[in-house]
Parts: C-alpha cells; sequence; structure tokens
C-alpha cells in the first residue's frame, strides 16, 4: 500500500530573512512567511490528506494549521521533527558564529553531521530522532496521504538518511526554501522514493515553478562573506 507524504519546510520567519541559526528558537512565522503558508494551503486543499503532523514549536504549528483548515483535521505535534539545535549560535549569523567561536566553527563546517556546536546537535542526532517519526508515522497511515511539517536541516537531514549519500555535506548539497513542498512516496514503510523536492511553485514570481539560485543560507560553500 502506497503512502504519500507532503513533507513541508515551515513558512519565512524574521530570524530565516536575516539568515541566522534558529533552530531551538522559537520564533513565529512573518507576513511574508503566512502569505507563503496560505499560498501552499490552497495548492494542497483538495488533496485528500488525512492527517497532520509538525513539530511543537510556534512556527510549524501554524503552518500545519494554516494547511489543515481546509481539511478540517488537527494537528498532532511530534518533537521528533524538530529542528536541529545549534546551542551557542542560536541567533547568530554564519559570519558571527565563525568570528566569535573560531574553531569550533572550523569543526562543525568540515562535519556537520558528527560535530555539534556547544550545547546543540550533531545531524547525526537529528536524524535518530527523526526517522524514526516518520516511519512510524508513514506506518499508522499506510495508503494514505499525510503532510508533515519541519524545519530546513531536519527535512535534508531525513531526505540524506533516505536517499544515502555522504550525510556530512547535507548543508551544501541541499538548499531549502521556506513553505517549500517535498513529496516522499512510501511503496512501504521502508521503501521510499523522493517525488518532488523544494517546490515553490504556489509562490514563486509571477507563478514561476523556477526557484531562485541559492544565496547565503547559512552554508560558507554559498554565502557571499557578507554575514
Amino acid at each position: 500500500m502506497k503512502t504519500r507524504v507532503f513533507l513541508v519546510r515551515h513558512g519565512a520567519t524574521v530570524l530565516s530573512a536575516e539568515d541566522r541559526f534558529a533552530g531551538a528558537t522559537n520564533v513565529e512565522l512573518s507576513d511574508v512567511g503566512r502569505r507563503q503558508v496560505e499560498a501552499l494551503s490552497k495548492r494542497l486543499a483538495a488533496q485528500p490528506i488525512s492527517a497532520f503532523y509538525a513539530s511543537p514549536l510556534d512556527r510549524t504549528m501554524e503552518t500545519a494549521r494554516i494547511l489543515a483548515a481546509p481539511h478540517k483535521e488537527s494537528i498532532e505535534p511530534d518533537a521528533g521533527f524538530l529542528e536541529i539545535n545549534h546551542g551557542v549560535w542560536e541567533g547568530l549569523t554564519r559570519c558571527e558564529a565563525e568570528t566569535n567561536f573560531g574553531d569550533m566553527y572550523a569543526n562543525w563546517e568540515k562535519d556537520p553531521y558528527n560535530f555539534a556546536p556547544q550545547g546543540g546537535e550533531s545531524g547525526l542526532a537529528v536524524a535518530a530522532r527523526a526517522m524514526p517519526s516518520l516511519l512510524r508515522t508513514v506506518a499508522a497511515h499506510l495508503g494514505e496521504m499525510i503532510c508533515v511539517v519541519s524545519h530546513k536541516a531536519t527535512i535534508r537531514l531525513l531526505l540524506g538518511a533516505i536517499l544515502g549519500f555522504d550525510p556530512r555535506r547535507y548543508r551544501d548539497h541541499l538548499d531549502l526554501n521556506p513553505a517549500s513542498l517535498t513529496i516522499l512516496d512510501f511503496r512501504d514503510a521502508m521503501e521510499a522514493r523522493l517525488t518532488l523536492f523544494n517546490d515553490v511553485a504556489h509562490y514563486a514570481p509571477d507563478g514561476l515553478a523556477i526557484p531562485p539560485m541559492p544565496g547565503g543560507r547559512l552554508s560558507k560553500v554559498w554565502g557571499d562573506g557578507k554575514k
């Protein structure tokens, strides 16, 4: 029995617009973020989505509530889908973290999957809690369509685990826009295929389905060095 998972990153926040580390910080959606999510809600309104799950932070719960409204479904909070905790870097830009925590940042830049900033989580720790949550959710809804609202790093780590690429490069090889739609189709609880990734056609300028070229997004590889 095939199960479709609409995997959604929350809409934009003030901190995401400023390109700051804000994994564990409980920030709300911005007005721009709400408009992005409302556009996605209209796009998904005709889909027979039977259940909605979300990270329990405000930005993901609000995103899920907007998406679930046309379906008249409640939201099931799941801490497994929380964003990665950046510890002492929370609220900082990439440049500020690199300047103030040079050695720590250098180690993290080399291997963000196995290394965590002080007080934070490694990518491995996030994948270890997020993947069981996803698989439990799929197993509970075999043959259905469901929606999971989560965060940028968490979604990329889930995809890395499913697709089997080197997880140490997840930050540089995968980009994810606010309120983007990713679709995973599961043949069963263990066999998955990526059908759609980082789609923002619902709010792209002039209805274009092609997202803009990636900028900094907290990645040194793609950054312009200004933050």
